[in-house]
């Protein structure tokens, strides 16, 4: 997502978090659009993954694997 900030992210992140602990405790999360309950639980949580991950990658906390490759001479 283009000029999104870490600290944006972050305040999504949070959200969802709380939306999260919410309905998993039966109560109803209510955003300005819409009420969140048990029944949206699996959205919750891939918003809250995805929000994760945009944290992660904004603050440069994700680790990319190293990957040693040998070049051998053919002679």
């Amino acid at each position: 997502m283009a000029g999104i900030t870490l600290a944006q992210a972050q305040v999504q992140l949070e959200t969802w978090l709380a939306a999260s602990q919410a309905v998993s405790s039966g109560k109803t999360f209510k955003t300005e659009n819409e009420a969140l309950t048990r029944e949206d639980a699996d959205r919750i949580l891939k918003m809250v993954e995805f929000w994760n991950g945009m944290v992660k990658s904004l603050s440069g906390s994700t680790r990319r694997p190293v990957i040693n490759v040998g070049i051998r001479s053919p002679y």
